[in-house]
């Protein structure tokens, strides 16, 4: 498990752009629920649930491997279907 996150100009714009900050970030993926974290390939993770405020969210991060920190490289809203298949999932 990782100790952290590494946040630059980069992911934290990038994320910005989806309406989603880091503090939300990381807790959907620190707060993640089964089936999730969930690999994607390519050294890809990928969680979906809600943030601290009820938002449901998508965060896909690296975690290198021998570093201690998880690398966000994306993170948006869910949609409508999204959210129902996720609720569906929990049941």
């Amino acid at each position: 498990m990782s100790d952290g996150f590494r946040w630059n100009n980069w992911n934290l714009s990038h994320i910005a752009e989806h309406g989603i900050d880091s503090r939300d970030a990381e807790y959907v993926v620190l707060n993640a629920r089964r089936p999730y974290p969930s690999y994607e390939g390519d050294g890809r993770w990928l969680v979906r649930g809600q943030d601290r405020n009820g938002r449901y969210i998508q965060v896909v991060y690296i975690d290198p491997p021998n570093v201690d920190t998880f690398y966000v490289i994306h993170a948006r809203s869910l949609n409508d279907r999204e959210k129902r298949n996720l609720r569906r999932r929990r049941r």
